[in-house]
């Protein structure tokens, strides 16, 4: 997988079976070579078979941008990367390649990846667009953001999970004990009869922990949106890592025999697990044009809720059961060091020196050690989010470490940033002609479904409806509203969500306001998930009618000093747009030429 590239740096994450010494070879239109040694070396081993490598280049002299290079990674003997995976080229080429443009022209963005989806897989489309134009500089995408969900490891499907510990033992992926559990490690666990569909049986039942059962594992029903899907959720490290194997590539799916796991299932989930095969035998088809784009594309990503577990810290009192208790706090831990090892290190890896010492320590001697001091040391981290020294400059915000909780009551939910983190993010945008800022939820949703949740949020059930809006607390709402309104803000605003399995596009002013800042949210999800049908389209229609640009109710709203103007999905009824795909973003000098798009299977729809 391609990540974070500059002129000078190149960045490369990749699993391998052996520890390995690589070294790159970049090679241009015109005929020049250039060879590097990695200034930065990350091989953490996480199973007898598998090593987890980041691989940080700093180039002698800087490339040219807007110029198609190749590139290979060589080992001991000089084999490059074809020789090792069949299928990462196009036709007709022999390495991959990438252009670096560090005017953003022109990006890719999307959030919301679930396997077991039975909609397309909005990745495939990645391919297909670079196939076509990977070396046109005015076509090609400068780079692919992801902006949260890019795994669901609290809801996985069964023949998922059923890879997943297949893997785990051609890998040798390493296991765990467990406090506090019914279980006592991670070998127990996959031998548990409530293994497969039943995983909230094994939390431990006692007084201390009954509301984490409820809230963490229990499947509360949520009747305006979805049930949670925690009857799979990944327990331990290997699962994780394991997960992410399954997701990126096709490679470990050759290990894979799904029929087998049918024995392992209770009898009353065997026609689910049998409907889920058909899904995920369709996602592992296009798993090698998946991983033929990743290495082809620069790529940045973020965390959302899905990617550590559902709802995470929507609220104070969320957290207190969930952090209270070792083995929710052990499993919440272990999804944030496979989002470290498996995502977040890419997006900028010097930024994560501090944590390399502890992370070596955890994986050394064929064992994880220490595994509960890294996890508090990754729960009190403060540097998830980051920037890109682009044009426009990209800020990418961490609105779930970061949360402004509410003081009044633990069942209030918290709002995404703190009033420091908010402060921060004002001094990064002073000064700045025009800015890309990537939030996971969106930044101004649909009033409706906002109404609605702050209605559930009054007689405290936040967490059946998922009231993760920026609105949602007053604190953080007046903060991020008042900094669009600052005289110092930047003139051009794009803001880039997802979260909500819906795509919508809006154009914001602020009311009453000579020179306003021009202000467009893109919201693009999912990359494969969407919203039940027939709700959207009744949310759709009744948010029009009672918050029409007439209507006396938007008074009532926090954002009543902003202008929102509806872009119209072309060919498309409403506003709201509910289908899988990849979201594009083609900018121009010209606000009002902006192009935003979804790219899904059967159409491109385009938002006027």
């Amino acid at each position: 997988m391609l990540r974070h590239c500059t002129d000078t740096q190149l960045t490369l994450w990749l699993a391998t079976s052996r520890a390995c010494d690589f070294a790159l070879q970049l090679n241009t239109a015109d005929g020049s070579v250039f060879s590097a040694k990695a200034t930065r070396t990350e091989q953490i081993q996480v199973g007898t078979h598998c090593h987890i490598q980041l691989l940080h280049f700093q180039l002698d002299s800087p490339l040219q941008e807007h110029q198609y290079v190749y590139y290979d990674l060589l080992d001991e003997q000089q084999q490059g990367l074809t020789k090792h995976i069949d299928g990462l080229c196009y036709q007709g080429e022999t390495q991959p390649g990438y252009m670096l443009k560090s005017r953003v022209d022109n990006l890719l963005h999307g959030s919301c990846r679930k396997p077991h989806h039975p909609s397309s897989d909005g990745l495939l489309e990645v391919d297909k667009l670079l196939a076509r134009h990977r070396h046109s500089d005015s076509e090609r995408p400068a780079m692919l953001l992801f902006s949260g969900d890019q795994v669901y490891v609290d809801d996985v499907a069964g023949p998922t999970l059923w890879a997943i510990h297949q893997v785990i033992q051609k890998l040798g992926l390493y296991s765990e004990t467990f406090a506090g559990a019914t279980v006592t490690c991670s070998d127990q666990l996959r031998e548990s009869s409530h293994c497969y569909y039943m995983r909230e049986q094994l939390l431990p039942k006692n007084k201390a922990n009954e509301k984490l059962v409820e809230r963490f594992f229990g499947g509360a029903r949520k009747p305006i949106f979805t049930s949670s899907g925690a009857h799979n959720h990944l327990i331990c490290l290997a699962e994780i890592v394991a997960m992410y194997l399954l997701v990126w590539s096709d490679t470990c799916w050759q290990w894979v025999d799904l029929a087998s796991g049918r024995a392992r299932i209770d009898d009353k989930f065997k026609a689910r697990y049998d409907k889920e095969c058909l899904a995920i035998k369709d996602f592992v088809a296009g798993l090698g044009q998946v991983r033929r784009a990743l290495a082809h594309m620069p790529t940045y990503m973020i965390f959302d809720d899905h990617d550590i577990t559902d709802d995470w810290n929507l609220t104070r009192g969320w957290e207190e059961s969930a952090y209270g208790h070792p083995f929710s706090r052990r499993i919440i831990g272990n999804a944030l060091i496979g989002y470290l090892l498996c995502q977040g290190w890419g997006n900028q890896p010097e930024r994560f020196d501090e944590l390399l010492a502890d992370v070596r320590q955890s994986f050394c001697d064929g064992q994880i050690q220490a595994q509960d001091s890294l996890i508090d040391q990754l729960l009190d981290w403060q540097d998830w989010h980051y920037h890109l020294a682009t044009t426009p400059k990209i800020i990418v915000l961490d609105t779930r470490t970061h949360r402004w909780r509410s003081e009044s009551s633990a069942a209030k939910p918290s709002g995404l940033m703190d009033w420091e983190s908010l402060s921060d993010l004002q001094q990064q945008l002073i000064g700045e002609p025009a800015v890309i800022l990537v939030s996971p939820a969106p930044i101004f949703g649909v009033k409706l479904i906002e109404a609605v949740q702050r209605i559930f949020t009054f007689f405290g059930k936040a967490l059946m409806v998922d009231a993760e809006n920026w609105m949602a607390h007053p604190g953080a709402a007046n903060v991020i509203l008042n900094i669009f309104r600052h005289h110092k803000t930047p003139p051009h605003f794009v803001i880039l969500s997802g979260d909500v399995h819906y795509s919508f596009v809006y154009d914001i002013t602020l009311r009453f306001r000579k020179h306003s800042p021009q202000i467009l949210q893109v919201t693009a999800s999912g990359i494969k998930n969407c919203f039940p049908a027939g709700l959207l389209r009744w949310f759709d229609r009744i948010n029009l009618w009672l918050y029409g640009s007439r209507s006396p109710l938007n008074f009532l709203t926090k954002r009543r000093r902003m202008l929102i103007k509806r872009r119209q999905p072309q060919g498309q009824p409403g506003v709201l747009y509910n289908n899988s795909g990849i979201g594009q973003l083609c900018l121009s000098d010209q606000y009002e030429h902006i192009q935003a798009r979804v790219i899904s299977k059967d159409k491109t729809v385009e938002f006027k």
